[in-house]
């Protein structure tokens, strides 16, 4: 064992992981312990949930914060390709909780589905660990192809509704609710955080099968806690209606032919693309369709002609794309551009004016508030690429570019995706102190005004790591205190845009399309997941291989661009204010503050915010 005298920093910050994880662990047992059916004013139900999302979170960041670096040092891809893979990777773990969500509403029932998401995330995390020799070559590299796949799934499964139980241990008029979804959002960023620590110390320091073994174990302890507290869930959580053992296995086969999906899908990150592009147009253009022609005249067949015409037209040059994607068209070539854009890319865009056209004659031809408010979701959601895929850089090409061009000493470089949750356990709590006391004085800005204040920290982030990388020279390290300051403002970001953005989905969408609406935030952050892929395989040039100098004229540049998008959100934001209609906003018997408030941020959790006053 290392003599104490010669510990360096990262040996200091595993042991103190450590000891934060047994000080975890040992309220746990104390909490397990007790016979009463509550702790602090909580079912024990909540606690439980707490300690097996912990867990979960433990072992998914951390293999999340070393898979950028595995890759590279020990598959040997390009620093280009590793970060398309990594973008594709977290892209389709935001994807498949349509699935698992569908499948558990319909017929397993929370409980279950997050059993069997448990036991494909197990497996995954411990397939992990079979690192055979390296290099591409390896034919050990089709069970780590096997191990995302899993992984993919499982969360899928596990992540929305093990959130979703949370909120079945109270009623819905309980006032605990906010407090019980505070406490679980602390399970999941302290699970974020410690597992990123021990699970990037060892697979750095010590070796890779061991981080990922212990991302496994940790996965196997939350298993074990989600089992063992079964009776504490008080029914929470079952089936809604009795499932026979043959459907329910061949549900489970359902899961698992999804694996099977998701083994080839991660291998070609360009089917992935093309599906993104195919399916998230559709997805936008129908929710537009409704609002526009649905909610107005009660059904699409009554309303005008020429709108619905306009639509169809503006989809069918949309979806132009990737269907000349996939078949290779010349409209395709990188060679033949105009204005930086390929003519495939041209005709996407001209369809997308075309919708928003159609969009614009429906908003002047009759008033409808409904509608508006859907066009005020559109614009929000539109946002969320831009910022997922600037903040994603975090575990793709920024933790690339800690380890090799930034002053950490002997700290692995994995250590430091820990940073964004920690500072959100600090912040959060500020941050939904700050909404509400302002909401108070009548000076709480607008959904749109704090994503405008979002983007702009994110893109200061980048201009500020940038300013600072440069000011002491090219050949030198860049000093470590920029790394944290660039989590710092994108921390603060988030804040500014997940939870709120999150709230605004839940609050302003009709309640006969709430899921549809939320799945469609959380559709376009699998979109921003990918996009961040395709930002952090420009670093790596046409080479494929990441330079200081071109990485950060990168960061420079989509630096001042967020900015720039960050004005005009600012400037329309008093526009999609009057679209949101909050003067004739009615509460619904369900709207409880915080009941739909729940959402998973990229390098978090969940974050609770206070409604704002109407």
């Amino acid at each position: 064992m290392k003599d104490m005298s010669l510990w360096d920093g990262g040996d200091w910050t595993f042991v103190i992981a450590l000891v934060v994880l047994g000080a975890f662990l040992t309220i746990g047992a104390l909490i397990a312990g007790s016979r009463k059916p509550e702790f602090a004013g909580h079912p024990k139900g909540l606690y439980m949930l707490f300690f097996a999302e912990m867990w979960e979170r433990f072992s998914y960041y951390g293999m999340r914060a070393q898979l950028i670096l595995y890759l590279t040092q020990h598959w040997l891809f390009s620093d280009g390709k590793s970060n398309l893979i990594y973008g594709a990777y977290t892209s389709l773990v935001y994807i498949t909780p349509v699935l698992g969500g569908y499948l558990a509403d319909r017929y397993l029932g929370q409980r279950k589905a997050v059993l069997f998401g448990g036991v494909l995330l197990a497996f995954g995390h411990l397939f992990m660990a079979f690192e055979g020799v390296g290099g591409q070559d390896d034919p050990t590299i089709n069970i780590f192809w096997l191990a995302l796949a899993l992984i993919i799934v499982g969360s899928g499964f596990l992540k929305a509704n093990i959130s979703v139980m949370v909120g079945q241990l109270y009623r819905l008029t309980d006032m605990r609710r906010d407090a019980a979804y505070t406490i679980f959002y602390m399970g999941i960023n302290s699970g974020a955080a410690i597992g990123t620590i021990l699970v990037g110390y060892l697979g750095q320091k010590i070796g890779w099968a061991y981080g990922f073994g212990l991302a496994g174990i940790g996965m196997i302890a939350g298993l074990i806690v989600f089992v063992l507290g079964k009776k504490v869930l008080l029914g929470a959580g079952e089936a809604p209606a009795p499932l026979s053992r043959q459907k329910e296995w061949t549900l489970y086969g359902t899961g698992l032919a999804a694996v099977l999906v998701m083994w080839g899908l991660i291998q070609y990150q360009d089917v992935i693309e093309n599906l993104l592009l195919v399916s998230g147009t559709l997805l936008l253009v129908y929710v537009a369709a409704v609002a526009a022609l649905q909610l107005p005249y009660g059904k699409m067949a009554s309303a005008p002609g020429d709108s619905r015409a306009i639509l169809i037209a503006g989809m069918a040059a949309m979806l132009f794309l990737p269907l000349s994607n996939a078949l290779g068209l010349p409209l395709s070539d990188d060679g033949a551009k105009i204005m930086g854009l390929t003519v495939a890319q041209l005709i996407y865009i001209v369809g997308m004016l075309v919708v928003l056209v159609g969009l614009a004659i429906e908003k002047f031809r009759i008033e409808h508030h409904a509608r508006d408010r859907i066009y005020a979701i559109l614009f929000l959601i539109g946002l969320n690429p831009l910022f997922w895929g600037l903040f994603e850089q975090a575990g793709g090409s920024f933790n690339l570019y800690t380890d090799r061009y930034v002053d950490i000493g002997s700290v692995p470089a994995s250590l430091f995706q820990s940073i964004n949750p920690i500072y959100i356990i600090i912040f959060a709590p500020f941050f939904a102190a700050l909404w509400q006391l302002l909401g108070k004085r009548g000076l709480e800005p607008s959904a749109p005004a704090k994503f405008a204040l979002a983007l702009a920290q994110v893109g200061l982030g980048f201009l500020v790591f940038v300013w600072g990388a440069r000011s002491v020279g090219p050949e030198a390290l860049t000093p470590v205190i920029f790394v944290f300051l660039l989590y710092l403002l994108h921390t603060t970001g988030e804040l500014c845009l997940s939870p709120v953005g999150l709230s605004a989905m839940n609050r302003l969408a009709p309640s006969f399309m709430a899921s549809l609406i939320m799945g469609a935030w959380f559709y376009m952050t699998a979109v921003g997941n990918f996009v961040a892929g395709k930002i952090g395989e420009a670093t790596g040039g046409e080479s494929g291989e990441m330079t200081k100098e071109a990485t950060l004229a990168i960061y420079n540049e989509i630096g001042w661009i967020t900015l720039g998008v960050s004005v005009v959100v600012l400037a329309l934001s008093p526009i999609v204010k009057k679209w949101m209609h909050l003067d004739t906003l009615r509460d619904r018997e369900d709207d409880i503050a915080g009941s739909g408030e729940l959402g998973e941020a990229q390098a978090a959790g969940v974050h609770p915010e206070p409604k704002p006053a109407t």
